[in-house]
């Protein structure tokens, strides 16, 4: 019996008793991730923070069992010879889990919380993710059809962000949405969802994100929405915000602004279209026009760190060009060990400033003010 012939619910339910040990978990909505190192250890994450857990599984066998029955829901096989598992539980959970002898002291599972409640720009300032005057910025430069790159670390909150983003563009929009595995829940009603497929057993069936760009670009997009950039797409997506697919929006891994254009450019050279480094510099950087940088701080929160607009790519010294038009100001610690800071304008007008206007859109008056006092100190 397959995935297929049995309803989900059971399989859900079956699946849970399997995770029994952790299943108080992996139904509290205050933890975001469930990490299994072998039976004996497991931690949590817990609003940013890892915590050691008095839960364990019977014995090796049983959480292999448990793992073996998740492969089944998601049509993939897990073992000595295959010993990694990708795949979503059935409430959207994300799974990594790696099998011995790839793993000697594991299994090791990380189970990445799916939460059906989308976080709104509302609930973002409420958490102090970023200042009212930030999303009124933000709402003005995705309404205007920027191309915004989301970047941060793993867990820093990029596909919260990337969902946020999405509720500012305008209604009457066609969005399509591509993604390795169903992430984004996207706050619009026209949205195309379409999601990448592995090869089966035999290596047969593959389709890939850079399959569902190509065949994106004929279904007729006002905006593309990537979840996440992870390789040769990246030439693909730079392509098409270069040739008037304006708007597109996407996440990758990276710490810094700086860092984000060197991962893009690093991606862009793994597809298999050979074009001059200097070449592929100048349309990335005419390409992407604002980097939105998210992190996750000391004390565990996410905050956004940055809104950097790219201006450009100088042959003579070899870099891009950015200016930041928010930064994060730090003011040391709390009583309670809690990061003090501030996001803030920087003091620097965007120079997409005319596309604004142009769109009937403009910057918040707090932007203006700090251009007149001059760029603002981030170390406090």
């Amino acid at each position: 019996m397959t995935a297929q012939t049995i309803p989900k619910e059971v399989f859900a339910e079956t699946i849970m008793q399997f995770l029994e040990p952790v299943r108080r978990y992996l139904e509290d909505p205050s933890v975001s991730e469930v990490m299994i190192n072998g039976p004996n250890q497991i931690y949590i994450e817990r609003k940013g923070r890892l915590e050691l857990v008095p839960a364990k599984f019977e014995s090796r066998e049983a959480l292999t069992a448990a793992l073996r029955n998740m492969a089944q829901y998601v049509g993939k096989h897990i073992d000595e010879q295959r010993p990694i598992l990708e795949g979503r539980l059935p409430d959207g959970s994300r799974i990594e889990a790696i099998l011995p002898p790839a793993a000697p002291d594991g299994p090791h599972v990380a189970i990445r919380r799916f939460f059906q409640e989308t976080l709104t720009v509302e609930k973002l300032i409420g958490f102090g993710a970023m200042p009212e005057d930030a999303a009124v910025a933000l709402h003005a430069f995705v309404a205007s059809k920027l191309n915004i790159l989301v970047a941060g670390g793993t867990g820093s909150g990029k596909t919260s962000m990337l969902n946020a983003l999405s509720s500012f563009i305008p209604e009457g929009e066609r969005v399509v949405v591509l993604e390795d595995s169903r992430e984004l829940q996207l706050q619009r009603d026209h949205v195309v969802q379409l999601e990448a497929r592995p090869p089966d057993p035999k290596g047969r069936g593959a389709v890939t994100i850079r399959d569902l760009f190509r065949a994106t670009l004929r279904m007729r997009p006002d905006r593309i929405v990537v979840g996440e950039i992870r390789g040769g797409e990246a030439l693909d997506l730079i392509q098409a915000m270069t040739s008037g697919h304006g708007g597109c929006l996407s996440t990758l891994h990276a710490t810094y602004p700086k860092d984000t254009l060197a991962r893009l450019e690093t991606m862009a050279m793994m597809s298999d279209v050979s074009m001059p480094l200097f070449a592929l510099r100048i349309q990335l950087a005419s390409a992407v026009n604002l980097i939105v940088q998210t992190g996750r701080l000391q004390d565990g929160s996410r905050k956004i760190t940055h809104i950097t607009e790219v201006t450009g790519f100088d042959p003579k010294t070899d870099t891009y060009l950015t200016q930041d038009v928010f930064v994060r100001r730090y003011n040391g610690f709390g009583p309670g060990g809690e990061v003090l800071s501030d996001f803030v304008p920087s003091g620097v007008l965007p120079k997409c400033l005319n596309v604004l206007h142009e769109h009937g859109m403009d910057i918040p008056a707090s932007m203006y003010d700090a251009a007149s006092r001059g760029p603002v100190q981030t170390h406090g």
